[in-house]
This record gives structure tokens, C-alpha cells and sequence, in this order.
């Protein structure tokens, strides 16, 4: 009937459209998930901008649902909290994470030997190289990095670089040099801490943690190779393509349980750091931090000078904030930063109490110094750069040089204030009687005394102020005198 088959129509097309709905849906279901791999870049030293970056990088991994996430490394080493702080996401990560020291030429120093060793499986590029992660203290902040002087015999370094590199040596073990003893206490617990944490990690990845104690306690390295040899990682991979060749099949161990690797066919895509952790790089750069502290002092000292200008302190009052901040997360010297106060405060008292300069130079040679000294150069990433010094020292000693100039000038100037302002000022007499009456003197109303008697409107000079009464005396008699 034709009714039915007006209500029968709309019916088949519904049922049409549901049955394609759910079979898309299937179809969706049916496809592979996590088919990509997030690629993460340690390129530089390790501190709080890269730690925000790889821990950030971790976690979206895992809300894409990406398979794998991939951190190519090469570092000279950096921030043992930020170095921990990375270990942490790696070790809790519910997405296997695969550290490649990588390219060739690259270098997994210090704090990058913990990242490698924290990874689920560890790669390394040929020509790249591993080790050297002897805590550095400063400051009462650790740090794990930095060039470690060798100061043992052409012969000792022989014996012990070639039982790092697995080789035999025909030097008894009892004859060996011990290594060398921490010269404090602070320096034997960092030390110690050190070592428990590299050597946790390197029993729960199943990797060598004899070879990883020695790198803590004597900076040994090895080459690709031979950390390959010695079982300090687990693929030698030139690419990315090679790397996840390798990598499948592999079985890790993944939040306590054992997982196996399926990289076959992996989408591997870059994932550049965000807005808030290039922000973060560039205010904790210890030469843009320091520069953002000074900046601000002198933008709030040029407020005090100029009230009412705003921008001035508006300007300083944000970097001086912004500085300090970046202070906060980075390890410093108490004396340097007690030198920079220092300098801060002479160059201050310069401008309120004049010294020719003398203040002025005190307290630029005091910021500079607090500036070289109050972050330690062995530890990577935390070096002052000249340019920011030397920016320093001109701008705090041409402060200095413009404040010592206005005091010179406003020292040969008239006086314009107080007593000696109103002495030899030209007035006029307003009413007089006798030896008394009143003068205007800058708009206000005087009493006034004479030795002669004056007329109204006669003009008159102030010879002499007695309280709140001006001795006058006509110009005429004045020269005569």
C-alpha cells in the first residue's frame, strides 16, 4: 500500500545508514592503535627545560597512545635534579622509552649516562661515547657533569681503561690503583647517592652496574662498542630506521610487568619542545637570569629617581621577579650571589650619597665578580658568558660614571634650596615702616628689616636670613658697599 511503503522508505534508509555507521565502526576498532612513535630531542645540556620538555614529551606520548617513545640524546651532562626528575617519568612511564645516543659524534656524558641507563632499552650511534658521571657539588646543589681531571700515571690509565673497555690487563686486581677518595663528606655522599641510583637502574634494566659504578666513581667512558661489549646498552644503531629494526621483538620490563616491543612499521614523529619550555630555556639561561636581576634593579632605582614614570619600574619589578625565579631552579653560590647583593647596594649608595665614583666602581667590580662566581663553570649548561658579563660591567660602571658627573656638576651649581638660596635673592618690598615691613620673596610674604628706611615696590637683595625675617638692603647701597 502506498502508505506502508512511505513509512517502510525512511525506515530502510535509517537502518541503511546505522548498519554503515557500525560497520565503519568495526572497521576502526579493527585497526591497529599506537602505530606511531614519539620522537623526543636532548640536544645540550640537561636542566629544567629539558626536564620539562622529556617529562611533557612522556606523557602525551601516552595520551596519543603512541607505541614508543624515542629520546636521541646528546649531552655533556647537566642538573642531577633534573637528571632525576627525567629518570622518574622514564621509570614510571606506562610507554616504553628507548634513549639513542645519537648522531654519530654525540656523547652521553654524565647525566646522560643515568637518562641511558634509566631507558627500556638503550642504543647508541657508532662514533658516540658514554660515561663520566662523577657527581659535580656547587654550592650545596649537586651537579653531574663537567670535565674530571685525571690525575693518575700514563700506566694506571692504561690498566684501568682497558678493563673498562673488557680487555685483559696482566696487572693483578690487588695491584690497581684504588680510586680516588672524596675529599669531604658532602663530596662521599653524592658520590655514594650517586652510585645507589645508577646501580638501581642498572640491576632493574639487567645492564652492567659494576662498569656504571666506576663512571660514577672513577668518570670512565666507552665508546659504542665497548659499552655494547660490556653490556652498558643494548643496540648499536646508526638511524632511527635501524634502531626500531633492532628494537623489535625485545622484551622490557613495563610498569613490573614484561612487555614486547612491536616498533615493526612504526610512524615516528618529531615532537618539538612547546611555548612554555622555550619560555623556560631562555629565563634559565644563568647569563639571561642574571641580566634579568640587574635589568630590574636598575629599572625599580630608576622609578625611585622618577616617581610617577611607571614603565621604568613596571619593566624592572617584572624582570627582577622573572630573574629571581630563574635563580630559584637553578644551583648557585651563596657568595656569589652575596657579591652581586654587595655591588647592588654600593652602586645604590652611589646614587644617593655621591662619591665621585668611587662607591660606583666598588659595586661593579663586586657584580661582575658575584656574576663569574655565582654559578660553577664545571657544571655543563650553567656557564656565564662573557658577552653577559661584560654587558654587566658596562652598564652597572656607566650608572656609576653618570651618577659621579651629576654630583661634580650640581657641586659647582648656585645653591637653589635652604638658607643660602635666599641669600643675595633680588625681592620686592610690599609695605614698610621705619626699619621693618614685608618683601615678596618667590610668590610668598616676608617680614622683612632694613637699616634704612625702603619704599613699596622698591626692589631690594636679602643680605641675610634670621629665622623666619630676611635682612634686605637696597640694591644702590648694596654696591656701594
Amino acid at each position: 500500500m502506498p502508505w506502508t511503503r512511505a513509512i517502510l522508505r525512511p525506515l530502510r534508509l535509517c537502518l541503511g545508514a546505522l548498519a554503515f555507521v557500525v560497520g565503519a565502526l568495526g572497521l576502526v576498532a579493527q585497526e591497529p592503535v599506537g602505530r606511531i612513535a614519539h620522537l623526543l630531542e636532548l640536544d645540550g645540556a640537561v636542566g629544567p627545560a629539558t626536564a620539562d620538555y622529556l617529562i611533557g614529551g612522556i606523557d602525551a606520548a601516552q595520551q596519543a597512545g603512541a607505541a614508543l617513545v624515542i629520546i636521541r640524546m646528546d649531552t655533556p651532562g647537566g642538573l642531577e635534579t633534573s637528571m632525576r626528575a627525567i629518570n622518574r617519568a622514564i621509570l614510571s612511564a606506562p610507554v616504553p622509552v628507548v634513549v639513542h645516543v645519537a648522531p654519530s659524534g654525540a656523547r652521553a656524558a654524565s647525566a646522560g649516562t643515568f637518562i641511558a641507563y634509566a631507558a627500556h632499552v638503550a642504543a647508541m650511534a657508532p662514533g658516540t661515547s658514554i660515561g663520566a658521571a662523577t657527581p659535580v657539588a656547587m654550592g650545596g646543589f649537586p651537579g653531574i657533569g663537567g670535565d674530571q681531571q685525571d690525575d693518575r700515571r700514563p700506566a694506571e690509565r692504561t690498566r684501568d681503561d682497558d678493563a673498562a673497555n673488557g680487555e685483559a690487563s696482566d696487572t693483578p686486581e690487588n695491584d690497581r690503583p684504588a680510586p680516588r677518595s672524596p675529599t669531604n663528606t658532602s663530596e662521599a655522599k653524592a658520590i655514594n647517592d650517586a652510585v645507589a641510583h645508577i646501580r638501581s637502574m642498572a640491576e632493574l634494566r639487567g645492564r652492567n652496574a659494576d662498569w656504571a659504578e666506576r663512571a660514577v666513581r672513577e668518570a670512565v667512558t666507552a665508546t659504542a662498542s665497548q659499552a655494547l661489549a660490556l653490556n652498558v646498552i643494548d643496540i648499536i644503531a646508526l638511524t632511527t630506521d635501524d634502531l626500531l629494526r633492532q628494537a623489535h621483538g625485545r622484551t622490557v620490563d613495563l610498569a613490573g610487568s614484561d612487555h614486547v616491543l612491536d616498533t615493526e612499521g612504526l610512524e615516528v614523529l618529531p615532537q618539538s619542545p612547546g611555548w612554555r619550555t622555550q619560555l623556560l630555556a631562555t629565563i634559565t639561561n644563568p647569563s639571561v637570569a642574571i641580566l634579568l636581576m640587574v635589568l630590574g634593579f636598575y629599572g625599580i632605582l630608576f622609578e625611585l629617581f622618577n616617581p610617577g614614570a611607571l614603565v621604568p619600574g613596571t619593566v624592572g619589578a617584572i624582570s627582577l621577579l622573572t630573574g629571581l625565579y630563574a635563580l630559584s631552579i637553578l644551583p648557585f653560590s651563596i657568595a656569589g650571589l652575596a657579591l652581586i647583593l654587595l655591588g647592588l647596594a654600593l652602586i645604590l649608595a652611589e646614587a644617593f650619597s655621591p662619591s665621585f665614583g668611587i662607591l660606583g666602581i666598588g659595586g661593579t667590580i663586586a657584580v661582575v665578580l658575584g656574576a663569574m662566581l655565582i654559578f660553577d663553570s664545571d657544571v655543563p649548561g650553567l656557564e656565564v658568558s662573557w658577552p653577559a658579563l661584560a654587558a654587566l660591567a658596562v652598564a652597572s660602571l656607566a650608572f656609576s660614571l653618570i651618577v659621579a658627573r651629576l654630583a661634580f656638576v650640581s657641586h659647582r651649581r648656585r645653591v637653589t634650596t635652604g638658607v643660602e638660596e635666599m641669600v643675595g635673592l633680588s625681592v620686592k618690598v610690599i609695605e614698610w615702616s621705619g626699619e621693618e615691613g614685608h618683601v615678596m620673596a618667590h610668590g610668598e610674604r616676608w617680614h622683612a628689616r632694613a637699616a634704612t628706611p625702603l619704599a613699596p615696590g622698591q626692589t631690594v637683595r636679602v643680605t641675610a636670613m634670621k629665622g623666619l625675617t630676611l635682612d634686605v638692603a637696597p640694591l644702590d647701597e648694596e654696591n656701594t658697599t
